[in-house]
């Protein structure tokens, strides 16, 4: 791919269904991936088990959305025992950083105090969120900001949330393949949709900070996230 390749391209090929990776974190060059299966979390039968659904009623973590960004894409480039190798690369942190700062790509965060515990990452066009990577440092925390996602996406009025593989990881949240020509179906028309990642809460200027039409205390909302453990999971029992 071409050293020119910005952020505008990235948004493209996301429009078109493909995404960029790295064959290692060492490696600087980026190739695009169009896979023949594409793993979706349908968000209308978004599942939480039993035992986490507990789990996050009780709020174990301060969940917060857009705060970390970097720092999420930097935890979740590391190697770690059962990861070894990572496709997260400078080029792709620096291009996705950008896209951050131009309003494109959101991360959640989990807290332990003032501890970084797991998050997630990923890139929203449209009604479509591309969910990119996720890491854990304490029990159930990249699960948990991920039922975090999954109530915010389905505020903010998104059809689709892409998780690009099969994971037997997310199963249990029910995970589904589809093939490619059925996944671009489902993506065309989540592109006819302007998803509201921020669930209704304020508006967001282009630069991803908080425009003029957002209080002081709601953009402490925004920027703490909408949901309780209890609102979360009230918001997807609602619709799965």
């Amino acid at each position: 791919m071409s050293s020119r390749f910005g952020t505008q391209d990235l948004l493209a090929c996301y429009r078109r269904g493909v995404f960029p990776m790295a064959d290692s974190r060492d490696d600087p060059n980026l190739f695009l991936v169009d896979p023949d299966m594409r793993g979706i979390l349908p968000l209308d039968a978004f599942h939480i088990p039993r035992r986490l659904k507990r789990t996050v009623l009780k709020d174990p973590f301060r969940v917060t959305a857009d705060t970390a960004f970097t720092r999420v894409m930097e935890f979740c480039g590391e190697e770690t025992d059962g990861r070894e190798s990572t496709w997260i690369n400078s080029a792709i942190l620096n291009l996705y950083s950008a896209l951050h700062r131009e309003g494109h790509a959101h991360s959640i965060e989990c807290w332990d105090g003032d501890h970084l515990v797991g998050g997630l990452y990923g890139v929203s066009v449209g009604g479509a969120f591309f969910g990119e990577s996720m890491f854990s440092r304490a029990t159930d925390a990249s699960k948990i900001a991920l039922v975090h996602l999954a109530a915010r996406l389905i505020a903010g009025g998104y059809t689709l949330l892409d998780a690009q593989f099969h994971n037997p990881h997310l199963e249990q949240f029910g995970l589904i393949e589809i093939p490619r020509a059925d996944f671009k179906a489902r993506l065309r028309a989540a592109l006819t949709i302007e998803g509201n990642f921020y669930s209704g809460v304020g508006s967001v200027s282009s630069t991803g900070g908080a425009s003029s039409t957002i209080g002081s205390s709601d953009e402490a909302a925004l920027r703490s996230g909408t949901f309780t453990g209890s609102g979360a999971v009230q918001r997807i029992t609602q619709t799965s």
